[in-house]
C-alpha cells in the first residue's frame, strides 16, 4: 500500500481527498471524473510507449494500443459530427499549439481576443509560445457591454489580414457566434481555429452553437464541462488530418499517454449518455441561478451575466482586489481564482475580478437551492473579512455542507 511505500507523498494525497471533500470548487475549468474514468487513467496502459499512430507506431507491441486509439478517435468524432480527431495532445495548449504549426509559419498574424477581454495565453500573449512564434494582434469586447463587437472585429481582420483568426475564450460567459466568425475569416481569407476548451460539453448538449464544419479546426480540453481527464483534442475536416497527424507526431509530441486517451475514450462514451444532456442544462440553471443571487446582492457581473457555465465578478466597488478575494475565499473553503476583468488596471498577479463556474458543483449532485447558500456565504465572507470569528462559523458550516454532496458516493 502506498501508505507504507511513501508515507510522504501518502499524506499529501489524503490532505488533498480531504480539500476536495470539504471544500465547494467554483474554477469553472475543474470538474469531477467519473470512477471509472478516474480508475482507468491508473491502468496498465501507462506502461505502454506508442510513438505515431494506430498501424504506423514506431514500437512494437501496439495491438491494444491501437484499438484504444481507434475507439477514442471514432467515438470523438461521432460526438462532436467530425471527420477527423486527434486524441493524442497532452493539453489544450498542445492542441492549439499543434493546429498552428498545421496552419502556420513562425512570424505569421493571428487575431485572437485579447487575454484582458477573456482570452487565453495561448491566443498571442506576448510571454506564451504563441506569441513567440506568432506576430499576434487582438480584438477586445466593447467597453459597454463587454461583449464581442463582431463588426470591429471584421473592422480589424480586414485591416490587419491575418493569417488565422483565433475565436475562443477562457473567461467569457457569453455566446459566441462562431457563424460570424467564419463569415469574417473568409472575407478575410484566413484559417478559422476555434477553441471550445471551456464549452466543449455544452456544445456536445446542443447548448451553443457548434464551430465543427465551419472552423478549420476546433481545439479543446477534455476535462472542463466535457467532465473527462485532463487532456486535449483536435477537430478537423478530413483534409488537414495527414497535416495536423505530423504536427503532433513528430512535430511537438513523442508517446502519447496511453492511460489517458483511454478514459477520454471512455469520457467520450459517457457523454453519449442521456444523462449528459441534463447535466448540461443543469450546469447552465445553477451559473444562472448563480448570476441572479450576486446581482441582487449588489454584485456587477461582467457583460451582466452569463449565457454558459462562468461569469466574472468586478469587485473594484467591493474594496478588494480578486487575489485578495480568491484567498479569502480559500480561508473557509471556496475555491475561485482571480480573474482579470475587460480593461483591467491591475495586473495579472493581481485582478480586479474573480471568476467562478458551475461545472464541478454541478457533478456533485448541488442545484439552484444550494447556489442560493453559496452566494450567501460568498457574500457574507466579503463583508466580515476581518471577523475571524464569523469566518471560522462560515468556514464549518461549508465543511458540514460540502461533505453532503460527497464527490465519489458509496456504491
Amino acid at each position: 500500500m502506498l501508505r507504507e511505500v511513501d508515507a510522504e507523498i501518502y499524506r499529501v494525497l489524503v490532505n488533498e481527498q480531504k480539500k476536495q471533500r470539504d471544500t465547494i470548487g467554483l474554477i469553472p475549468s475543474e470538474n469531477i471524473v467519473s470512477r471509472e474514468i478516474l480508475r482507468l487513467a491508473g491502468t496498465v496502459f501507462t506502461n505502454k510507449y506508442a510513438e505515431g499512430y494506430p498501424g504506423k507506431r514506431y514500437y512494437g507491441g501496439c495491438q491494444f494500443i491501437d484499438e484504444i486509439e481507434e475507439i477514442a478517435v471514432r467515438r470523438a468524432c461521432m460526438l462532436f459530427n467530425s471527420e477527423h480527431a486527434n486524441v493524442q495532445p497532452h493539453s489544450g495548449s498542445q492542441a492549439n499549439m499543434a493546429a498552428y504549426f498545421t496552419a502556420l509559419k513562425p512570424g505569421d498574424k493571428i487575431l485572437a481576443m485579447n487575454i484582458l477581454a477573456g482570452g487565453h495565453l495561448t491566443h498571442g500573449l506576448r510571454t506564451n509560445f504563441s506569441g513567440t512564434f506568432y506576430n499576434a494582434v487582438f480584438y477586445d469586447v466593447d467597453r459597454e457591454t463587454e461583449r464581442i463587437n463582431y463588426e470591429k472585429v471584421r473592422e480589424i481582420a480586414v485591416r490587419e489580414k491575418p493569417r488565422m483568426i483565433v475565436c475562443g475564450a477562457s473567461s467569457y460567459p457569453r455566446i459566441i457566434d462562431f457563424g460570424r466568425f467564419h463569415e469574417i475569416a473568409a472575407e478575410a481569407g484566413a484559417y478559422m481555429l476555434s477553441d471550445i476548451a471551456h464549452i466543449s460539453g455544452l456544445i456536445v448538449a446542443k447548448l451553443h452553437p457548434s464551430p465543427v464544419g465551419l472552423a478549420d479546426f476546433v481545439t479543446s480540453t477534455t476535462h472542463k464541462t466535457m467532465r473527462g481527464p485532463r487532456g486535449g483534442l483536435i477537430l478537423c475536416g478530413s483534409k488537414y488530418r495527414e497535416k495536423l497527424d505530423n504536427s503532433i507526431i513528430p512535430g511537438i509530441q513523442g508517446g502519447p499517454l496511453m492511460h489517458i486517451i483511454a478514459a477520454k475514450a471512455l469520457a467520450f462514451k459517457e457523454a453519449m449518455q442521456p444523462g449528459f444532456n441534463d447535466y448540461q442544462k443543469q450546469i447552465i440553471l445553477n451559473c444562472k441561478k448563480l448570476c441572479a443571487e450576486f446581482k441582487n446582492r449588489g454584485y456587477r457581473l461582467v457583460s451582466g451575466g452569463s449565457d454558459n457555465h462562468l461569469f466574472v465578478i468586478d469587485l473594484r466597488d467591493k474594496g478588494i482586489h480578486g487575489c485578495e478575494f480568491e484567498k479569502l475565499l480559500e480561508r473557509v473553503g471556496i475555491i475561485t481564482n482571480k480573474n482579470l476583468i475587460p480593461f483591467d488596471p491591475q495586473p495579472p498577479r493581481v485582478t480586479s475580478g474573480i471568476r467562478m463556474g458551475t461545472p464541478l458543483v454541478t457533478s456533485r449532485g448541488m442545484k439552484e437551492k444550494e447556489m442560493e447558500l453559496i452566494a450567501g456565504w460568498i457574500d457574507s465572507t466579503l463583508k466580515n473579512r476581518e471577523n475571524n470569528r464569523v469566518l471560522k462559523d462560515i468556514s464549518k458550516q461549508i465543511r458540514r455542507f460540502a461533505r453532503e454532496f460527497p464527490i465519489y458516493p458509496e456504491a
